[in-house]
């Protein structure tokens, strides 16, 4: 599951990123409000760290202005006073929940996972597509109910297709999200892996799935080849 912490403190930046990604998180980190804004409102996100005092645009407008553009994503907001006034505004903008600093790192772990289980609309912890589903908190997928033997990056492949069936993926696009790699033309990596995942979804004794387009990049399309 992918997060983002918006918070100008590097240092905390820093800290918060690394336990999340210790929690088996993908994370992306902005240190303003704007970038931080921009970066929730193109990229689906399953929780959202925001910190109140940003610069360029506080945390408060951000979470309005996600509201009123119809994003349902969770969104945890870190306050540094244990203020309730502060806490009030935050959560009537919209936020779900608060933490306020210095916080504990087990707690916030704690809190973020209860909110990533609620999830919002537009971020279901079920992925379905054609005969394949998959439980992401669980972190268990099965084809035509036959449980798929995955790796860590096989399971985040799959994943990142399911979200994004019948889009055309570029392979610049994997590297960037699944690997947090610059594009490199020498690198076999992404089809090597998408070679693996092609395999344990069982492309030769059930329909294709994952299809190559020529020069490209992959698609998860039910159907013929693209």
């Amino acid at each position: 599951m992918r997060l983002l912490v918006i918070e100008d403190d590097r240092k905390v930046a820093s800290f918060l990123a690394s336990g999340l990604r210790e929690d088996g998180y993908e994370v992306d980190v902005s240190h303003d409000g704007v970038e931080g804004l921009f970066n929730a409102q193109v990229n689906d996100y399953d929780a959202l760290l925001v910190d109140i005092m940003l610069p360029g645009k506080n945390g408060y407008a951000i979470v309005h202005e996600l509201r009123t553009g119809g994003k349902t994503v969770p969104i945890l907001i870190l306050t540094a006073r244990d203020e309730s006034d502060e806490i009030v505004r935050g959560l009537d903008a919209g936020a779900d929940d608060y933490v306020t600093k210095p916080f504990i790192l087990n707690e916030l772990l704690a809190r973020v996972r209860a909110l990533v289980r609620r999830g919002g609309a537009a971020h279901l912890t079920r992925l379905l597509y054609a005969d394949v589903e998959m439980d992401r908190l669980r972190h268990v997928a099965r084809r035509g109910g036959a449980l798929l033997d995955l790796t860590a990056k096989e399971f985040e492949l799959l994943e990142y297709f399911m979200l994004h069936s019948e889009e055309v993926i570029r392979r610049t696009e994997l590297l960037e999200k699944i690997w947090d790699l610059t594009f490199d033309p020498m690198s076999n990596v992404v089809d090597v892996h998408v070679g693996n995942l092609r395999r344990k979804l069982g492309a030769e004794s059930s329909p294709p799935l994952i299809h190559t387009v020529r020069g490209v990049g992959y698609v998860l399309r039910a159907g013929s080849e693209v």
